[in-house]
């Protein structure tokens, strides 16, 4: 590793922007962070959109389905699904799962009951609403998929075992 006030090689030395920002790339189109900014935010817009027909946040879609998605795997072993269990999963904040789980309840797309074993945590049961509308809802999703990634083969394939690599270690 060099010394970072070292100079560098003027073909290799950052544009007036760049180094006015101290960013060591050449331009915001350089950076994979900024670029994945702003695809997953034109992303998240068209699935937003979608998920209005069936009056569902994008949070509340991820954990609706990461719930039903669970409980067909978990189901089949007799192991119960918890809130844990879905933040976990989704990676999503413990204490705004708990929120938008609380949400989908009150809109009777499932039930948060008691857990058998362990008096804190919270068992998570879909309702048949609730899995009715995650079926519709993911079909609107995958559409959604489909039109944004357009042609999926081996280009996307690489993409998302690319963007999955960080959250397996997560």
């Amino acid at each position: 590793m060099g010394d970072r006030g070292a100079k560098r090689p003027a073909h290799l030395a950052p544009s007036a922007p760049a180094a006015e920002v101290g960013t060591r790339y050449e331009g915001p189109s350089a950076s994979p962070g900024f670029a994945l900014w702003q695809v997953a935010t034109l992303w998240q817009r068209a699935v937003r959109a979608a998920l209005v027909e069936v009056d569902l946040t994008h949070a509340q879609f991820v954990l609706l389905v990461s719930a039903a998605w669970l409980i067909a795997v978990q189901g089949e072993h007799g192991e119960p699904v918890t809130q844990s269990t879905i933040s976990a999963h989704a990676k999503t904040d413990a204490v705004m799962t708990s929120e938008v789980l609380r949400t989908l309840e009150r809109k009777k797309l499932l039930r948060r009951l008691p857990h058998p074993s362990d008096a804190r945590a919270r068992q998570i049961a879909i309702t048949p609403a609730g899995k009715r509308l995650a079926r519709r809802a993911v079909a609107l999703v995958e559409a959604v998929d489909e039109a944004f990634f357009r042609e999926p083969g081996p280009e996307l394939e690489s993409l998302t075992r690319l963007i999955c690599r960080p959250t397996a270690s997560a």
